[in-house]
């Protein structure tokens, strides 16, 4: 492997990364396979967990896209010697579209039979407090007059449409991005940097204003009844921070393996700082959703919350505040606990760990409604996602001519970056 100082390292995806990744896709399709096969309450699990896993997926790479956008409209220098890395993230982001636009229609198009307040009713596996036969119809005995008054944006051509054109949007800035950063490479100067904060700027208005939306529909319609308007807050603080995580874990392990040996504990750090400043945003979010609910005295919208205190979910909801707000308080307060790599590290992967629960938490008891449990779904779909993200982000990463934007206007500055 070449020094940084040639500016010409490359990654290699092979051996023992590639290996375990493709097992954990081979672990997923079964537990995928499993779960219909076992029928009854487990398809609804599969789907769920399928919902869960694919909209974490498509948060991931739409973290990576992100990231780069605000690094270049702040024009940060001390990010640009590691940004190949959520460019990665962001060219990623077409395929988890796919998914999560397959999964989606999956769980529209294929019902199952249930009963409800003494009547039987066939519903979808997905999205079936809204996308239900006659709810909307006044003629019909299953017409619900809420869910009628929300129609406008809760319906199957509305909502097809908004979430192929946002993550068709969120897609195109991200390639666009890399290309310009790899173009770069190539002509130097600065026309490509400029395009690049011309591009970010117009991504992130864009960004600001929508995926409150892509949140609301995609997670907050499982359960149609319920609505609130800090849900987008706080699903944007849950993807970045679990971006960031994911972000900073693929540093560190690349340079265990011997890669970006020019990043230092400084870069740790700064990443460390943005880790622990989002997570207690997340919580602020987190617990600002919780309590308002009782303070503007709306005991109709306390129902959601009201799920989540079922003896299965009651001590999750709790565990939930622990492991995403507790743990990188203690872990990551101190300036010099964000420059120790391993305590890094293990925070990260609770993180992640954490705000999978986060997400499992908003999507569960909506979809789930009896016989729930936690098992091969849920593990076996978890690592099967983790497995096939890891396969193409790092497939992308090998794929550029140099780890380093070796003609990026702020390199030299990120390269000597010390705090």
């Amino acid at each position: 492997m070449k020094t940084h100082n040639s500016f010409e390292e490359r990654f290699e995806f092979s051996g023992t990364a590639k290996t375990w990744s493709l097992i954990a896709i081979v672990i997923g399709v079964v537990a995928i396979i499993a779960g219909f096969l076992f029928g009854g309450e487990h398809v609804q699990r599969t789907y769920s967990n399928l919902l869960l896993m694919s909209y974490y997926f498509v948060c991931a790479c739409i973290a990576g896209v992100f990231f780069c956008a605000y690094q270049y409209v702040a024009q940060a220098a001390w990010s640009a010697s590691f940004i190949r890395i959520p460019q990665a993230f962001a060219k990623v982001l077409p395929i988890a579209s796919i998914i999560l636009l397959l999964v989606v229609t999956a769980g529209l198009l294929q019902h199952h039979e249930i009963e409800e307040g003494g009547k039987k009713e066939v519903v979808p596996y997905l999205y079936a407090h809204w996308a239900a036969h006659g709810l909307t119809d006044p003629k019909s005995e299953n017409y619900d007059a809420i869910i009628a008054g929300k129609s406008a944006f809760l319906n199957v051509p509305f909502f097809y449409g908004f979430l192929v054109v946002l993550l068709a949007a969120y897609s195109y800035f991200g390639w666009a991005l890399a290309k310009a950063s790899e173009n770069e490479d190539e002509v130097g100067g600065m026309s490509n940097y400029n395009k690049s904060f011309k591009l970010s700027a117009i991504f992130l208005t864009i960004f600001g204003f929508t995926f409150p939306i892509f949140a609301f529909g995609t997670i907050m319609s499982l359960e149609a009844h319920w609505f609130s308007t800090m849900f987008g807050w706080y699903n944007l603080a849950a993807m970045h921070v679990s971006g960031l995580a994911i972000i900073a874990l693929t540093l560190i392990l690349l340079i265990k393996k011997g890669y970006f040996t020019w990043v230092s504990e400084n870069h740790l750090h700064d990443l460390g700082k943005l880790i622990f400043g989002f997570s207690i945003f997340w919580t602020y979010v987190w617990f600002a959703q919780f309590f308002l609910t009782w303070y503007a005295n709306m005991p109709e919208e306390s129902v959601y919350f009201y799920r989540r205190w079922e003896p299965e979910y009651k001590w999750l909801f709790w565990f939930n505040i622990v492991i995403n707000f507790v743990a990188p308080l203690l872990l990551l307060m101190s300036r010099d606990a964000k420059r120790m790599m391993n305590r890094m590290m293990w925070t990260c992967i609770i993180l992640i760990l954490g705000h999978w629960l986060d997400y499992y938490l908003m999507i569960m008891p909506g979809t789930v409604e009896e016989h729930r449990g936690f098992g091969v779904e849920e593990i076996g779909i978890f690592l099967g996602f983790a497995g096939l993200f890891t396969f193409l982000m790092l497939s992308r990463l090998s794929k550029v001519n140099s780890l380093v934007p070796k003609k990026h206007p702020f390199l030299d500055e990120s390269l000597h970056h010390h705090i």
